[in-house]
């Protein structure tokens, strides 16, 4: 088990967003986190990457407790994520973006670096080969030089995920990789997600609304509705569950 949530409650004043839900994430394991808009999906990763303090409950990482824990400290302990709004660094270019997500493994002092010292070039050196790689495992090799944000909305998804490859995750936490993506885009992101899973070996959590893209996709999902969880198991039975399907389509008995 790399990750493990466990009851984890969250209240914001008097409102309960996340009631008492637990979770774990095994290795190479591709999870997905579901639910209606404001069930408390984003909360989660949230309170995983250390931009929310956890009211109760722990978050146990590859076997370590960091509830509540900076999260700089997080990303450099292997949590990387991406946003429901692509948040790339407007002007810079493909590759610089991913060399900004490669700062945590800095290992060259200031000193050494004004003055060029061998470190330097050699821990440059090694950053610069390893986003190469990165960006021509990814099939984005050619826009390296490109301003991030001038390429196309599926383009720059795949830009977001390898700068968060490039810190070296051992999970990987996607919120709604494939919003705003025709079918074809879809398709070819859900065999990216596989390429990126068995070639990095790591786990992936993500939040997604599309349920035939997280059918075709995940081993098992958890669903939440107003903060609690409804349903936790195979995708091919959160669809026939009543509870699931009342989340999303409202109940008939009452439409």
């Amino acid at each position: 088990m790399i990750l493990e949530l466990k009851n984890i409650t969250k209240t914001f004043g008097g409102v309960k967003a996340i009631d008492n839900l637990s979770l774990g994430v095994q290795q190479k394991q591709i999870y997905g986190l579901i639910g209606p808009n404001g069930a408390g999906k984003t909360t989660i990763f949230n309170i995983i990457t250390g931009n929310y303090s956890a009211t109760k409950g722990d978050v146990i990482f590859d076997d370590q407790n960091i509830t509540n824990m900076k999260n700089y400290k997080i990303v450099r302990r292997g949590i990387a994520r991406t946003f429901q709004n692509i948040r790339l660094f407007k002007s810079m270019t493909v590759l610089d973006n991913l060399l900004v997500g490669m700062d945590k493994d800095i290992k060259y002092t200031y000193f050494e670096s004004i003055f060029r010292l061998p470190r330097y070039f050699k821990h440059e050196a090694s950053s610069y080969k390893f986003a190469i790689d990165l960006l021509d495992n990814l099939g984005i090799l050619q826009h390296k030089d490109e301003i991030a944000t001038s390429l196309s909305y599926g383009i720059q998804r795949k830009v977001e995920i390898a700068r968060a490859l490039a810190t070296k995750p051992k999970i990987l936490l996607l919120d709604e990789p494939a919003a705003g993506m025709n079918p074809n885009e879809t398709t070819q992101l859900a065999q990216l997600l596989f390429k990126i899973r068995d070639d990095y070996d790591i786990s992936i959590l993500l939040i997604e609304h599309d349920m035939k893209f997280v059918n075709h996709l995940c081993d098992k999902v958890l669903v939440l509705d107003y903060g609690e969880t409804i349903f936790c198991g195979d995708i091919k039975d959160a669809i026939k569950d009543k509870e699931v399907i009342k989340a999303y389509l409202g109940d008939f008995k009452h439409a």
